[in-house]
């Protein structure tokens, strides 16, 4: 069994069934990673593992949002971010807080989403499969999500775990800084946010201001 094949046997069904071929296209412009996603989403279209700190994104316009091509879209989320994330980088999964798994200069990568930077994980998707359930618990935040989904609930759709203080700056990894939040008003946010800290020197104070949701999601 292979290792994407092991990380499958442990995840949901597909989140989307349409049964239609997926548009070979839209990953050519990520070479043989592009070709291995195209593979694994061929596969299964969508899923989520390790009680929904991983999740999966499907491909296609009858999958149930966020898919990846509108995920991807630069009008959802990234441009908050500005000149700050890489232009030509394709985010197909994220961990249980919304940082994202992408494919990014030939690599496997995971964007911090609070600062935008990026950390190579693997050259190929078969290596970025290829951990041990603890590793993977790790590097999707299960255990922290685990606690919190006992505490409170399951995740519903659309929601990922975010701080009410940026880890950032200083808030804490505990189930009492997190609440549910819908995924695209919260990487919008961060988006502005990673901006704003994007130059400040190290141990600058930082005021957070709240924005009311319809002048940010207009």
């Amino acid at each position: 069994m292979s290792a994407l094949e092991k990380l499958l046997s442990i995840a949901s069904p597909a989140l989307s069934t349409a049964g239609q071929p997926l548009d070979r296209a839209y990953f050519e412009p990520y070479g043989d990673l592009g070709r291995e996603l195209h593979a694994l989403l061929t596969q299964r279209n969508g899923f989520f593992a390790f009680e929904s700190a991983l999740h999966v994104l499907p491909f296609g316009d009858e999958a149930p949002p966020p898919t990846l091509q509108s995920w991807n879209d630069n009008s959802c989320w990234k441009y908050e971010y500005g000149t700050l994330l890489p232009g030509a980088m394709l985010c197909f999964a994220q961990d249980a807080f919304g940082n994202q798994f992408c494919l990014h200069d030939g690599t496997v990568g995971l964007c911090e989403v609070e600062t935008a930077k990026v950390e190579r994980l693997a050259d190929t998707l078969a290596e970025w499969a290829q951990r041990s359930p603890a590793d993977w618990r790790g590097l999707t935040e299960f255990e922290l999500a685990h606690e919190w989904q006992i505490a409170n609930r399951p995740l519903g759709p659309g929601e990922r775990l975010i701080p009410k203080i940026p880890f950032v700056i200083g808030g804490k990894y505990e189930v009492a800084n997190l609440y549910a939040g819908q995924i695209v008003a919260a990487m919008r946010f961060r988006g502005d946010f990673a901006r704003q800290i994007a130059d400040l020197p190290d141990g600058s104070r930082v005021t957070l201001k709240v924005i009311p949701p319809s002048s940010k999601l207009s």
